[in-house]
């Protein structure tokens, strides 16, 4: 089983979803998992009798929603994680610790560059317990050398080795449109995404899941997704 942990306080779930329905569509077992503070996919993730905690199916995948570890998911669930694929959604110190990302195969830090972003990031990063390599995942409107230098300086004192790639999505607001008509819709589907948001996505499943899927499998999935295929 791979474990891919998501951080920062930017709201990435969208991202996620795009991922977790990709692998789905390359027949990989994959669970999401909300340890947000907000737990954003209890109200955009249909579930037929949502609880406290939960898990259910969206999209050819599941999602868990409420759990503190990945312990009570197996608890949940009565027998071992059956999984391909886990991605952890963290936005907070507690959630770093309670799932030991130190264990993740791949760790990625998310942010945008508004100050909120940036400065509740830095106490995801601060709760790091030992040096790890982490891939930057940035959301910008402009990315500018500037912006990735000031992330730079904020995160030196932290434990953390920055991946010698990083990918960088664009802000635009045609996507945030189609991210709303999938949550009225609940689906997901990628038409009238800019392909640079397309391609950044490609980008981050062939570095993350390069053993898993192929470059040309991902092409052909996001087509599909827009209606193409």
């Amino acid at each position: 089983m791979k474990t891919i942990g998501f951080l920062g306080s930017y709201d990435k779930i969208d991202l996620l979803l795009y991922v977790a329905k990709i692998l789905s569509l390359a027949n990989k077992k994959v669970l999401l998992v909300d340890s947000t503070i907000n737990q954003k996919t209890r109200y955009i993730v249909p579930a037929i009798k949502p609880t406290k905690s939960y898990i259910t199916e969206f999209e050819g995948f599941d999602v868990a929603v409420g759990f503190n570890n990945l312990e009570e998911i197996k608890e949940y669930q009565g027998t071992d994680l059956k999984y391909d694929i886990v991605l952890l959604d963290i936005d907070n110190a507690e959630s770093v610790k309670h799932y030991d990302i130190t264990k993740n195969d791949r760790n990625c830090f998310v942010t945008g560059f508004d100050l909120y972003s940036l400065r509740r990031g830095m106490e995801i990063l601060e709760a790091l317990p030992e040096k790890k390599d982490i891939i930057k995942i940035l959301f910008s409107v402009n990315m500018t050398k500037e912006e990735n230098e000031y992330l730079d300086f904020l995160a030196e004192k932290y434990n953390v080795k920055w991946d010698d790639n990083m990918i960088n999505f664009p802000v635009e607001l045609a996507n945030y449109s189609v991210t709303i008509e999938n949550q009225y819709l609940s689906r997901i589907k990628m038409k009238k995404v800019s392909n640079h948001y397309k391609g950044s996505l490609e980008y981050l499943m062939m570095m993350l899941f390069t053993e898993d899927i192929s470059s040309g499998a991902v092409k052909k999935f996001i087509k599909s997704l827009e209606g193409k295929a």
